[in-house]
């Protein structure tokens, strides 16, 4: 029931139930963790349940923003270091 992510060639890949989403690396233009409960962001792609899990990161791109629920603390990490390596 994880938010699952890992690097496939120059996209950042984001796996959660059935779902697959595909993020190329180089639109990424910011990962940060948020505070609030719910995000800040109105409009943002809500990946994962948001009951149950300490962590919210978001990662905004040149035309969407994502909010991925998750209690994986080493998450912010792993995006941040697949963005380096591209």
């Amino acid at each position: 029931m994880e938010v699952k992510v890992s690097r496939n060639n120059e996209n950042l890949r984001i796996k959660w139930q059935l779902s697959q989403i595909d993020i190329p690396l180089s639109q990424i233009k910011d990962v940060l963790m948020d505070d609030t409960y719910g995000g800040e962001e109105k409009m943002a792609i809500r990946i994962g349940f948001p009951y149950g899990h300490t962590d919210r990161i978001v990662i905004k791109t040149h035309s969407e923003t994502y909010i991925l629920y998750t209690s994986n603390g080493g998450l912010k990490d792993k995006i941040l270091s697949f963005m380096e390596a591209s």
